[in-house]
């Protein structure tokens, strides 16, 4: 019952970002792989700034569900060519939950490099994510992946 309430909760987050984005570049949606993997939503608020959410599994933590959102910022100026290559930075939240153990509230610090395909509506990004778990203790934890996004306008 607990993860179908986390499951529902996550899936009116992803409805509720498809219809708070600004029309810069839409909704995207797709997968990521690391750790965690699972499934990766982003929308963009203005050309610049986006909310990152995703809802995936830690195969290294107990088989855990992990949920996260972070507010973005995106830098295109530091790699100028034909495709857009934005560095990106910012900050959000993540909730892990492990069978049979406390759940995990933490601060989600991230980074990464994003390519957006020029001629397609697609995506492909690497980011890391540093993490200060503050619940059930006060412990630093990584996540780091790839990913690629479907965006629809």
């Amino acid at each position: 019952m607990k993860y179908l309430k986390l499951i529902i909760l996550s899936s009116i987050l992803f409805i509720s970002i498809n219809y708070s984005y600004g029309q810069d570049r839409g909704f995207g949606l797709g997968i990521m792989i690391g750790e965690p993997t699972g499934i990766n939503g982003k929308g963009w608020l203005t050309h610049r700034s986006a909310i990152d959410a995703g809802l995936a599994w830690s195969l290294v933590h107990r088989t855990s569900l992990h949920i996260h959102v972070d507010y973005l910022m995106h830098s295109f100026n530091v790699f100028p060519q034909a495709e857009r290559l934005p560095l990106y930075y910012g900050i959000g939240g993540r909730i892990r939950t492990n069978e049979g153990h406390n759940t995990q509230l933490g601060l989600r610090m991230v980074g990464g490099i994003e390519y957006m395909f020029a001629s397609a509506p697609f995506d492909i990004f690497f980011e890391i994510a540093p993490i200060l778990d503050l619940t059930p203790k006060t412990e630093l934890n990584m996540n780091a992946g790839i990913g690629a996004r479907f965006y629809f306008k």
